[in-house]
């Protein structure tokens, strides 16, 4: 029987591709085996459950590529290529034959590395005019982006408890070692009175039709200025992600950016976000959306400890970002009070 590891093994070859490459590097996370060719990029599902996501069977991975090259074609349509099936012909893994796919790969354009957001943010290199460009790009596509009844619930009072609820439950085990029960029941007590507070004007949101089918993770690291601006990698395998206000998908960038230490980059951000779309509302959730989203990515990194396969080095690293997108959270309930 074929495996993830036997596809790895074979794709790691430059000659296992249809365009000539001299090398190929393979990046792994929790939920994808990426492979970098000189010009190319494939991208296989894990056959994982990890309760957020499930590609445990061939029938999902095949359907959630497809869904992924959809999706993103929306904000990056000449890179995603397209689905190519992984095939075993003749006992050969091969992505050139005529037998049952045995896997399937998302493939793209290679994007240039030296013109991501974040290589840039790390030198100094992002500009005003940059930030707005992107401003004005994502608020025309929140303009376009499909919204609908069923997507709406999703910015409900109940679906936003839930969500938060979801953080502070999951993060738990965590205190005394990423964050102090302090600062946890000081987050936690903030988000529960904002909600609260702002019961009219989340209900409001939702009758706006301001709940719609967004990006779900708009940070630095997933935006290329190239030709034009590509914002790729959306979230394709959780609706309940992706279906959010667009004030939340606003806050996650202009969080990003505070973090990344440029506070000047992410107001501008967000100013020309509001020039272009109109909706000033979104001042008014700018800290609680960049608190949650501030605790997301803390709490991703605290998984990240529980996580057998990284070495100590990675985990002392995936600690320390922890304490300080806590840190990062606690200053945009602060800024609240």
């Amino acid at each position: 029987m074929t495996t993830l590891a036997d596809i790895i093994t074979v794709l790691s070859q430059p000659v296992a591709y249809p365009e000539p490459t001299k090398q190929v590097e393979i990046v792994q996370t929790q939920m994808s085996v990426v492979f970098l060719t000189d010009n190319f990029v494939y991208k296989i599902k894990k056959p994982v459950n990890l309760g957020y996501l499930d590609y445990t069977t061939l029938e999902k991975r095949q359907r959630l590529c497809e869904q992924e090259v959809r999706l993103n074609r929306r904000l990056c349509p000449e890179v995603y290529l397209g689905v190519v099936p992984i095939m075993l012909d003749k006992g050969k893994i091969t992505l050139d034959g005529n037998a049952e796919p045995i896997e399937y790969a998302v493939k793209m354009r290679k994007l240039p590395h030296n013109r991501m957001m974040d290589v840039l943010l790390a030198k100094n290199r992002v500009t005003p005019t940059m930030v707005g460009q992107v401003a004005e790009r994502v608020a025309d596509f929140h303009s376009k982006a499909e919204t609908s009844p069923d997507i709406g619930k999703f910015g409900s009072l109940e679906t936003v408890t839930f969500n938060t609820e979801e953080n502070f439950s999951q993060t738990e085990k965590y205190i005394g070692r990423a964050f102090t029960s302090e600062q946890y029941n000081r987050l936690v007590q903030y988000t529960r009175d904002f909600i609260k507070n702002k019961a009219v004007l989340f209900n409001k949101r939702v009758s706006d039709c301001k709940i719609k089918d967004c990006h779900g993770d708009l940070h630095a690291q997933h935006i290329c200025f190239t030709d034009g601006i590509c914002i790729y990698d959306c979230i394709e395998f959780n609706d309940r992600f992706r279906y959010v206000d667009v004030a939340a998908e606003v806050s996650f960038l202009a969080m990003d950016l505070d973090r990344w230490g440029h506070p000047e980059l992410s107001n501008h951000f967000v100013n020309a976000y509001v020039v272009r779309s109109g909706d000033r509302e979104i001042l008014a959730l700018l800290n609680f959306y960049k608190c949650y989203f501030a605790y997301v990515r803390a709490k991703v990194n605290c998984f990240r400890l529980d996580d057998a396969l990284l070495s100590g080095e990675e985990k002392a690293k995936a600690l320390a970002d922890a304490r300080n997108y806590f840190a990062l959270a606690e200053s945009y309930r602060m800024r609240d009070e």
